[in-house]
């Protein structure tokens, strides 16, 4: 069903803004630290038109889902909670948003960690950004986006996604300063692409540790005497620290480095190797890595042709990337899912 036999009307507006992938710079985006995002080729689209009552209206393609709410009502979570966010952050700023009919289509997948609510939450910025003649820059709509995921959704998450989402695109990495937003579009490894699959294995940032995650590495932060961890390059410097915060704050540290080494241009090979660093700092100091996730990121390791894989995205399920040498993603992504598939898994690919 389409927007029009939904409400019976025409929509007045149509935006869209893609998913990610990261490949290097994982819970670094929260401690003011770099991170390197590609956007994918999913996108999510919303078409918008003016309700008829004073009710707020909902529809979800994917799920097959219709929300209707008040302007004042609470939403339990679901995608309706990023919508109304999105609305609640504009009226905030003294924007007036009148009732409105929102229909959302998506091929960004959900719960594997490709960032379909930045997606779902810069489309919808856009879509009022152009239905109500706003003056909203592609940096102020990420930022929006952050403040609607973090005060509707409940996800106290960094603005990496709503920035890849906003000014990202698929034919470079974007390197990103999340302290100040300084940028530049990089291009990929010569002679590689990205494969990336989804392991099967769903998760939600807001009932994972990813909150738990924030508040350790600002405690880090407070014991060292700093405003992020994004402050400390060396890992010296954190040696006295209480064991947990301590490995929580060698991964930000070393993760930092490899975005920033991978910034001044490495061949394939030594950007795999940083990310197959980036995958065992997130396994065994950062404890976001599952069993699966670690099956299916070994898999891709040691399949011919790889230069490096890791897990994408926070973490606790989700999807893999992997650097490849161009031109055999394809194929490498059919011998490893006929391994991982093996296991029990429901392992699929989605770029390319």
């Amino acid at each position: 069903m389409d927007f029009q036999q939904i409400f019976n009307a025409a929509p007045k507006v149509e935006a869209s803004a893609p998913g990610r992938v990261n490949l290097l710079g994982e819970h670094t985006d929260y401690n003011d630290g770099f991170v390197l995002p590609t956007a994918i080729p999913q996108k999510t689209t919303v078409y918008l038109g003016l309700s008829p009552d004073d009710q707020h209206h909902f529809y979800s393609q994917e799920l097959e889902e219709q929300i209707d709410v008040q302007a004042s009502d609470s939403i339990p979570e679901s995608f309706a909670s990023y919508i109304f966010g999105c609305i609640g952050v504009l009226e905030k700023q003294g924007i007036t948003v009148p009732p409105l009919n929102v229909y959302v289509t998506s091929s960004v997948p959900m719960g594997s960690g490709l960032s379909s609510s930045a997606a779902l939450e810069v489309a919808m910025l856009r879509g009022l950004r152009s239905l109500l003649e706003l003056d909203l820059d592609d940096v102020r709509i990420a930022q929006l986006g952050q403040e609607a995921e973090r005060q509707y959704a409940g996800v106290q998450c960094g603005i990496m996604d709503q920035m890849a989402s906003s000014l990202a695109d698929t034919d470079h990495l974007l390197f990103l300063d999340t302290r100040t937003l300084d940028r530049e579009l990089l291009p990929f490894p010569s002679g590689a692409e990205i494969l990336v699959i989804d392991s099967g294995i769903p998760r939600t940032l807001a009932g994972s540790g990813y909150n738990q995650r924030r508040e350790e590495c600002e405690e880090a932060a407070k014991q060292l005497g700093v405003r992020a961890l994004r402050d400390i390059s060396d890992v010296e410097a954190i040696a006295h620290l209480p064991e947990l915060l301590k490995r929580r704050s060698r991964h930000v540290i070393t993760e930092d480095n490899r975005v920033l080494e991978a910034r001044e241009g490495v061949s394939a090979e030594r950007f795999g190797e940083l990310m197959n660093d980036s995958h065992a700092s997130l396994r065994d100091d950062y404890e976001v890595s599952i069993a699966g996730l670690d099956q299916l990121v070994e898999i891709l390791q040691k399949t011919p042709g790889v230069f490096g894989a890791r897990l994408t995205g926070a973490g606790f399920g989700g999807a893999c990337v992997a650097l490849t040498v161009a031109g055999k993603a394809g194929a490498i992504a059919q011998q490893v899912l006929e391994q991982y598939n093996r296991a029990e898994q429901i392992g699929r690919v989605l770029v390319p």
